[in-house]
């Protein structure tokens, strides 16, 4: 069986703001009636979070869940832990129309961190990333450049952005260039 490794192996830059892959992810995608007793119910088993409202991040002990649109949700857990939580999910959903699946090998994640990380991401995507627009637990599915991705800012100021594997070289690419010193927009 093969190892499984993550879509950059890790690489980082640090120019006003320090850009990681943060290697392997367990991502599930569960999609049904975000207000059902039964979704929170298997969301709850499988991380321990609440159900998350709208384009908004919840934590628990075993996982995060991030609200993606009306009818779906992004699970992250450890990688390792993917399969036992979807499968958890799964039978807590027996007989609710819903879907479970593991898309862990399929996305890539950046960490971005330092002062000046929201400048990194205004340059890069249409969103208002001012601190009284968006926060700690805020989460918005949108673009980076040109590619589809999600990005979310954490307790500590700093942000995830999940975008496709396939993409992944591109998107650390622009975050790169948009993070090389001299290109500060004045957000921190």
């Amino acid at each position: 069986m093969s190892k499984a490794v993550s879509a950059l192996d890790g690489v980082t830059f640090e120019g006003f703001a320090k850009v990681e892959e943060t290697g392997l992810r367990g991502m599930i995608t569960v999609r049904g009636d975000l207000a059902s007793k039964e979704v929170a119910e298997a969301v709850k088993a499988a991380t321990g979070a609440e159900m998350p409202g709208l384009r908004k991040v919840t934590s628990g002990g075993k996982g995060a869940v991030a609200w993606m649109s009306p009818d779906e949700l992004l699970v992250v857990v450890d990688y390792d832990a993917a399969n036992a939580a979807v499968a958890t999910m799964t039978d807590a959903l027996k007989g609710t129309h819903a879907l479970v699946a593991n898309v862990s090998d399929a996305r890539a994640v950046f960490h971005l961190s330092g002062d000046s990380s929201r400048d990194v991401l205004a340059k890069l995507a249409p969103v208002d990333f001012a601190k009284d627009a968006f926060g700690s637990g805020d989460i918005r599915r949108s673009r980076i450049a040109q590619v589809p991705a999600a990005v979310w800012g954490n307790a500590d100021g700093s942000f995830e952005v999940i975008c496709f594997r396939s993409v992944a070289q591109y998107v650390f690419d622009v975050l790169k260039v948009s993070a090389q010193p001299g290109g500060e927009v004045g957000f921190h």
